[in-house]
């Protein structure tokens, strides 16, 4: 258990915590190209702050204060302009840099404007996420993770609010063994609540429900490799074991395989709620070419009372800890010691900071950062894909895109089997 101190100092991410801090050393996704294309003035709440974000008249990206150094108006319902957002009520308009352009009201003479700036945080697109910096300059370059910058791939973004701490959804992916009770045993009592019997979702259930003999966490340059082995399995074969699943330190987790990738995302809003980013990328592999993307599509995840999905199954249990887990009443055991490494690596990295170092994961060399890949189990390409598999593997029936997706992922399997060998070969 932790100290109620403890606690505090891993929850809290606002301006001026030790955990708000550290948060602010890397670059936070605040909004999907996809939701700016929609809208192209957006209000951001981000580690407890308010602002606005927009695209303006010439493609530029900005992220200022929310309120207009005027009258205080929301920002939110501003017109983007040329150069930067106007405020509607009286037309004091801000560029990027916060920067006063323009006071139609006042007279052409006055430099009043001059004297007028919002803060404003750098902000940029790369995999059809926005990002945003809320750290001391200079700012890092964006992780150029590989699912990030994959070619030849198709994107979706699930989006879900979760009413609680973005450090319990995070610990999550450090607790190996709830998947076998989660997405095992609580799936099967939902599939019988919703008296439903398909072959697919048993055969799903019957994986996910394999009991842990051999957990291991070894930690590595980019965060934490996490092992299990199942009842059953050769701990000389085994993925899980062998190759294990990557959390990528401080806010996020990879699963799938190379064909179907999924960075499971989760950014502080404040110290109450999170934004989860399910970020999907299809890849259908040589001979097929993914449909071009202007905007990556994004739809809404929504927390279910009785999730028949296996993020929706993580979703409920996030927020019934609480809005913050009283660590200081927990009572772990030895299956938790994932939880005890991750939260020795927040601390450690907090006390850099403190200290005026920088934490791991801040990247400053472009050369390097040209593609970080990741390690990830091979399930195989897009040949093992099969029919009807989708909703079991991303969000559920959530997506509007399935049918787009399976069309795409279906030819690859095809592609794939055409270049197999015969037999007779």
């Amino acid at each position: 258990m932790l100290r109620e101190e403890e606690n505090e100092r891993l929850t809290r991410v606002g301006p001026g915590t030790p955990m708000g801090a550290l948060l602010r050393r890397y670059w936070q996704p605040i909004a999907t190209t996809g939701e700016l294309a929609d809208n192209p003035v957006r209000p951001i709440r981000i580690l407890g702050e308010d602002l606005t974000l927009y695209r303006d008249r010439g493609g530029r990206l900005g992220l200022i204060e929310q309120r207009c150094a005027h009258r205080r108006v929301d920002l939110r319902r501003g017109i983007p302009v040329a150069e930067g957002l106007e405020c509607p009520y009286h037309g004091w308009t801000y560029d990027a840099t916060g920067q006063c352009i323009a006071q139609p009201a006042e007279s052409p003479e006055s430099t009043f404007k001059e004297r007028v700036k919002l803060l404003s945080y750098p902000v940029e697109e790369l995999g059809g996420l926005i990002w945003a910096y809320l750290g001391p300059s200079p700012a890092p370059l964006i992780p150029h993770w590989a699912p990030l910058v994959e070619e030849n791939s198709y994107r979706q973004i699930g989006i879900t609010e979760v009413p609680c701490n973005w450090l319990q959804c995070q610990e999550n992916s450090m607790d190996s063994v709830h998947v076998e009770y989660l997405h095992g045993h609580l799936w099967e009592y939902v599939l019988e609540r919703l008296q439903i019997d398909d072959p697919a979702k048993q055969q799903q259930l019957k994986r996910m429900s394999g009991h842990h003999v051999r957990l291991r966490f070894e930690q590595f340059e980019y965060g934490f490799r996490k092992y299990r082995l199942l009842e059953g399995e050769d701990e000389r074969t085994a993925g899980g074991w062998n190759v294990g699943n990557p959390l990528v330190f401080p806010y996020f987790v990879l699963i799938g395989s190379p064909a179907r990738s999924e960075l499971q995302i989760r950014i502080a809003i404040d110290d109450t709620h999170t934004r989860h980013y399910s970020y999907q990328v299809f890849t259908p592999g040589p001979g097929v070419v993914a449909p071009k993307q202007d905007a990556v599509p994004t739809f809404e995840a929504p927390v279910e009372d009785l999730p028949d999905w296996v993020l929706g199954q993580d979703m409920i249990a996030w927020p019934a800890q609480g809005e913050i887990v009283d660590r200081s009443q927990e009572r772990l055991a030895e299956s938790d010691k994932g939880l005890i490494l991750f939260r020795r690596l927040l601390e450690e990295q907090m006390d850099l900071v403190e200290d005026g170092g920088e934490p791991t994961n801040v990247f400053r060399d472009p050369a390097r950062n040209q593609r970080l890949d990741l390690p990830q189990q091979d399930y195989g390409g897009a040949e093992n894909y099969r029919k009807g598999s989708l909703p079991l593997l991303t969000t559920g029936h959530h997506s509007p895109y399935l049918d787009e997706i399976e069309d795409l992922m279906l030819r690859g399997a095809a592609a794939a089997r055409a270049r197999e060998p015969s037999a007779a070969s």
